[in-house]
C-alpha cells in the first residue's frame, strides 16, 4: 500500500513546544515496521514553527510573519534531525521535501514533484514532507499541513491518507463540550452537514483544526482515496487500521470523473 500519513504538531510536541520524545520514537518505530512490511510511505510533518518557538524559548506562537518564519527555519533543522536519528536506527533513509504552493498548482512544477516523489519512493527513501514556512507568503501559502497531505496523497497515488491529530475522528458535537457527543465511524460523503460539525481552529500551537481536515477529506475523497481521522496519542494504531479494523473516522473515497 501506498500510504500518507500526516502528523500534527499536537502529536509531535509537548504543549511547550518541545518535542515529545517518547510519541515521536513510537511513530518511527512503527512507520519503519510497516515499510519493512512491503509498504510505501510518505510522512508530511507539521511541527517547524511550533518547535522554533520551544527552541527559541518563545512564550507562545508568534503572530507576525518574519518570527514565525525564523521559527520555522530554526524548528525545521531540529525536527529533520530527530527524523533522520530515528529512521537510520530502523536502517531507513529519509528525504526532507518543502514545498509552497506554486509547487503544486505550477502543472510543470506538480509534475517535477510527482516524478521527485516516484523516484524516491523507488529508491526506498521515506520522503518526509513540510510546507516551506519559511519562505511561503500569503501568494504562494498552502496554509495548513492537512490540505497539504490530501493534495500530496492524490498527486502520488496513494491509496490511504491517514491524519494523526490530538482528537479520535469526527463527533457529532465538539468532545470537549458535549458529554453526549458520538464518534462518526464512517462518512460516504463531505456534505455541507458534515461541514457544519467542524468546529474552529486547532491548538495554540498548531494552524489546523476539524474545518482543515474536512477540506482534506473532500480533495482525497474526490480523488479516489480514502482517508481517516484519528489520535496520534499511540502511533500502533496505524497497525489496527491497516488490518482492517475500525479505527476513528474513515472518510470513504469517490473518484469523481
Amino acid at each position: 500500500m501506498r500510504l500518507v500519513v500526516k502528523v500534527g504538531t499536537t502529536t509531535l510536541a509537548h504543549p511547550t513546544g518541545l518535542l515529545n520524545i517518547r510519541r515521536v520514537e513510537s511513530l518511527c518505530k512503527v512507520l519503519s515496521d510497516l515499510k519493512n512490511a512491503g509498504n510505501e510511505v510518505i510522512l508530511v510533518s507539521s511541527g517547524a514553527i511550533g518547535m522554533g518557538v520551544g527552541k527559541l524559548s518563545l512564550k507562545e506562537r508568534p503572530d507576525d510573519v518574519p518570527t514565525k518564519q525564523a521559527a520555522a527555519a530554526v524548528g525545521q533543522c531540529e525536527l529533520m534531525y530527530t527524523y533522520d536519528k530515528l529512521f537510520t536506527e530502523f536502517n531507513h533513509t529519509v528525504a526532507q521535501v518543502l514545498l509552497t504552493g506554486d509547487d503544486v498548482e505550477d502543472d510543470v512544477r506538480r509534475t517535477h514533484f510527482h516524478n521527485t516523489m516516484s523516484r524516491l519512493l523507488e529508491l526506498g527513501a521515506l520522503p518526509i514532507i513540510n510546507e516551506n514556512d519559511t519562505v511561503a507568503t500569503d501568494e504562494i501559502v498552502i496554509g495548513d499541513n492537512d490540505t497539504l497531505s490530501a493534495i500530496v496523497a492524490s498527486t502520488v497515488g496513494a491509496e490511504l491518507l491517514v491524519l494523526l491529530s490530538d482528537i479520535d475522528g469526527l463527533y457529532t458535537a465538539d468532545p470537549r463540550r458535549d458529554p453526549n457527543a458520538r464518534l462518526i465511524p464512517r462518512v460516504e460523503a463531505v456534505t455541507d452537514e458534515v461541514d457544519a460539525l467542524a468546529g474552529g481552529h486547532g491548538s495554540a500551537l498548531g494552524t489546523g483544526g476539524m474545518v482543515t481536515k474536512l477540506r482534506a477529506a473532500r480533495i482525497a475523497t474526490q480523488a479516489g482515496i480514502d482517508m481517516v481521522i484519528a489520535n496520534g496519542a499511540n502511533p500502533e494504531i496505524l497497525y489496527a487500521l491497516l488490518e482492517g479494523q475500525p479505527v476513528g473516522t474513515r472518510f470513504v473515497g469517490r473518484k469523481t470523473a
